[in-house]
């Protein structure tokens, strides 16, 4: 049975105070907000030149080790942008780096583990995780941000079951995750083994990050839209289940994430999460609809509409703005990461129509 190792002697709940300043954690507990809440998944990252000048000196990871590298790159975007949360900067993968499975960011490539997990053997010797210790560099990355971040609240966050573990078990990247479908179809005996310890590592990671002064955090299953409703039911809702439910039992908003999900919003609900993310594959109406009115929603602009003129993507703005329909609960942010090379000024853009457009719907 999957039991949370983190000490629980913290009791985590937010002051009055909190909820009347932050649009975003109001807009999670579905409370109303003046404006509607804006961020951007991979708001921090090398769309920036500020980020690229550090990325000429320094990996992806060397930034992820050096906290307050770490913490600089997560705040160059709030100061920028005007964005109403940050988002730890930080990878979805570092868990797998103490879980002993060979972590490397090829150039180019993207990740690479050079010892994949395939077999009960493979999934007996991975290491046991310690959150506060193997990746205390996470943990004061946020200490040094929730001094830093002057009443704009911090995101931390985790990869989902299903999304880490096809990375361990393809060895890398992937489109078709025809090894990690294998393994669950003809070897559920090793698929179960390494969910069940995934799971209580990132469980652990996730109330590590809270314990640390996360004010809210999200589980990305970046790549749960390739499984079919039947697979996510039988393979997969019960681990991410329990890693959101573990977050949610420490009295901070959880939001769940992943794309491609029409056909498994429902599921996605039942497995947890105070908010749900959209993408922009299904209209935020219809999806917030699928999943009813007792849950938030976020979302849902096409990452790949940040290069439109700024005409068409007005309306697209205020389209998706019109579906939420002013209703409590709704913070606004792409389907899926900023892309490479999208234009600065037209994120900025966004975040100044987001705001401005729910002001004048107030006054409407």
């Amino acid at each position: 049975m999957m039991s949370s190792q983190i000490s629980q002697s913290t009791e985590h709940q937010f002051t009055d105070s909190q909820f009347t300043n932050s649009s975003f954690l109001r807009a999670c507990q579905r409370l109303p907000t003046d404006v509607t809440p804006v961020w951007f998944m991979r708001q921090a990252g090398r769309y920036m030149a500020e980020y690229r000048a550090i990325r000429k000196k320094y990996s992806l990871i060397e930034i992820c080790h050096h906290p307050e590298l770490a913490a600089e790159v997560t705040l160059q975007p709030v100061r920028v942008l005007s964005v109403d949360a940050a988002i730890l900067f930080a990878d979805i993968l570092l868990p797998a780096i103490p879980l002993g499975v060979g972590l490397e960011f090829a150039k180019g490539e993207g990740p690479i583990l050079h010892n994949p997990v395939r077999t009960i053997d493979d999934v007996i010797r991975l290491r046991p995780v310690n959150a506060e210790t193997d990746l205390g560099y996470v943990m004061d990355a946020i200490r040094i941000l929730r001094e830093s971040l002057a009443g704009i609240p911090l995101i931390g966050f985790c990869g989902a079951p299903f999304t880490v573990a096809s990375y361990l078990i393809e060895g890398g990247s992937s489109r078709e995750f025809l090894k990690t479908k294998t393994m669950m179809y003809s070897d559920p005996r090793t698929w179960h083994a390494l969910m069940s310890k995934l799971s209580q590592v990132l469980a652990d990671y996730l109330v590590a990050q809270i314990h640390a002064g996360a004010q809210a955090v999200q589980v990305f299953d970046s790549w749960v839209g390739t499984l079919s409703p039947q697979d996510y039911e039988e393979f997969i809702l019960p681990y991410s289940q329990f890693v959101l439910q573990t977050a949610k039992n420490e009295n901070v908003p959880v939001i769940h994430f992943g794309t491609n999900t029409t056909t498994l919003l429902p599921l996605m609900k039942q497995a947890g999460g105070d908010v749900i993310g959209l993408d922009w594959r299904i209209p935020l109406d219809d999806g917030w609809a699928r999943l009813g009115q007792d849950v938030a929603v976020q979302g849902n602009l096409d990452p790949a509409l940040l290069f439109a003129p700024l005409s068409e993507l007005k309306k697209r703005v205020q389209d998706i703005l019109q579906r939420a329909g002013g209703r409590p609960g709704h913070i606004f942010n792409l389907g899926h990461g900023i892309l490479q090379n999208t234009p600065v000024d037209t994120v900025k853009a966004v975040v100044d129509m987001v705001h401005e457009y729910s002001v004048l719907r107030e006054r409407v």
